[in-house]
This record gives C-alpha cells, structure tokens and sequence, in this order.
C-alpha cells in the first residue's frame, strides 16, 4: 500500500544513513516499495553530511554505531544543517543512557533497535514526516502572519500620515 500524499503534492525526503551497505539497501527497498518518498542513502556519516548541505532533508535514519562518527555526533552536526529535519536513530544496542543522551541533545524524535520491524519503522516514519508537515504548515502560517502584520503596520502609517 501506498502512503498517501500527506502535504499537497510535496514528496518527504529521507536520508538513511549506516556504514553497513546491507542496512541501506534494506531500507532503501521498504520505502521505495512502501511510499512515495525521495531515498537518499549514505554508509559514511561524513558524506551524509556533505550531500545534505544541498537538499532539504525531512526525516534522516542513522545508525548509532558508525566507524567515521558515531549516530549522535552526526545527527548533532545535520541538526546544525537541517534543523527541521525529523531525527531517527537506529541501533543493535539496547542502550538507555545512550538514548536518553540522544533524545536531549540531538532532539531525537524516535530511537529503533535493530532488528527493527518493517511495519513498525513505517509508522513511525509515517508519524514523524506528519510533525514535520505540520511544523512546515505553521512555518508557512507564521511567515503569512508577519507579512499580513507588515502590511497593516504600512496602512497604519500611511493613515498616520494622511492624517497629519
């Protein structure tokens, strides 16, 4: 089943990023199989980081464990790139503490122990391109707002004028 369009014609971008070869491609395949969504894949966290530089990510997958730099690091540094980009760090450790590291300073939105089950990674890929829609939405919104307040601020000025 095809996911359905959730923002208007607007296709996510994904960027699934793990140093074994085997993970992306897997990865790659469910959602090209299972979405309509643009796959960006990389096994080097530092190339990962070059190629996002060009292109708006709206959710990244990382694994944790990475021989170039580890999951956290890299999801650090693409947070300073793609600030909204929605966060998924993919693991085959169990580790709460480094989890819990994660979610407080990388702003992770989900974090997936491998193996991981393909029904289960799809809703939460789904949920989290759902935030970013609606955080795209009300950036969208604010942006009107203000131009809607700069606007009125003008017409207030011109009345001020006339009025003098």
């Amino acid at each position: 089943m095809r996911n359905e369009d959730l923002t208007n014609g607007y296709r996510p971008t994904l960027l699934i990023v793990d140093d074994e070869e085997l993970v992306t491609r897997s990865l790659r395949n469910l959602f090209l199989l299972q979405s309509d969504y643009r796959i960006i894949t990389h096994t080097s966290a530092r190339d990962a980081l070059s190629a996002a530089a060009g292109v708006t990510i709206d959710l990244v997958i990382s694994d944790y464990l990475m021989p170039d730099m580890d999951g956290i690091t890299f999801l650090s540094r693409l947070r300073e790139i793609q600030p909204q980009a929605i966060r998924l760090l993919l693991t085959g450790y169990a580790d709460k503490e480094n989890a819990i590291r994660a979610i407080n300073s990388v702003g992770l939105y989900q974090y997936i122990e491998k193996p991981w089950d393909n029904d289960k990674l799809l809703v939460v890929v789904k949920n989290g391109l759902e935030k970013r829609a609606l955080i795209r939405a009300l950036e969208k919104k604010i942006a009107e707002l203000d131009a809607a307040h700069f606007s009125l601020k003008s017409i207030q000025t011109e009345l001020i004028k006339a009025f003098m």
